[in-house]
């Protein structure tokens, strides 16, 4: 398994003592797989997926990322551990607006010193970004923006995609366009793919589905 989260609970202190957010969450993510979490606004959702993107820490249970449990690390193995196995795509593009598309590309993996250019140029074909390589952030279009970041991310060669509403900035077109690109890199790099979305039309496309109601998975 590339995740196996199993009985984590996680609260946030508030003026009544705490506020359970999330209560015996069990899953687990085989190399290659996807995995969509759906569910209400304020569920959850984005919380679950910094647990497992070792950014928060969790009350109870356990997380495991290949075959490192998260609560045996602290800050500085978690941050390897995300520079080594864990990728994340969030719904904001997040990329530097003073580097050009080729460095934000290589950003991540240059910093973990995981650089591999045909890997790279590989995503380039793939991902479209041919022409694009020497413009600046502020000069695509949001679909645009959206495949450097997901680049950025396959160019780490993560274990594990993890993806917060990675469509949510874009138009209906732009999405289905977005994720066709993702699950194809997925197929070729056999990386877990755990996202997070609220759109019914993509969690379709995965290959299977959790709703979290009230801090709990079904």
């Amino acid at each position: 398994m590339v995740l196996k989260i199993r009985d984590v609970s996680k609260s946030y202190p508030s003026r009544s003592g705490k506020t359970q957010v999330l209560q015996d969450i069990s899953l687990s993510l085989g190399a290659g797989e996807s995995l969509a979490l759906t569910g209400d606004s304020g569920s959850g959702k984005s919380t679950l997926l910094h647990l497992a993107a070792a950014l928060e820490g969790f009350d109870s249970g356990e997380i495991t990322i290949g075959d490192t449990q998260l609560s045996t690390l602290g800050e500085a193995g978690r941050a390897r551990l995300r520079q080594s196995q864990v990728s994340i795509v969030f719904q904001q593009f997040n990329l530097i607006p003073s580097l050009t598309v080729e460095s934000n590309l290589s950003l991540h993996a240059r910093i973990a010193d995981r650089r591999d250019t045909g890997w790279e140029q590989r995503l380039v074909n793939q991902l479209g970004l041919s022409e694009l390589l020497h413009r600046f952030p502020d000069q695509l279009s949001g679909g645009q923006q959206q495949r450097v970041a997901i680049g950025r991310a396959m160019a780490l060669r993560p274990a594990l995609l993890l993806a917060d509403e990675p469509t949510g900035n874009l138009d209906e077109t732009a999405s289905e366009a977005v994720m066709e690109l993702m699950l194809d890199l997925l197929k070729d790099s056999r990386a877990a793919l755990f996202l997070v979305t609220h759109s019914d039309a993509i969690a379709g496309r995965l290959d299977r589905r959790l709703y979290l109601r009230k801090g709990r998975v079904s």
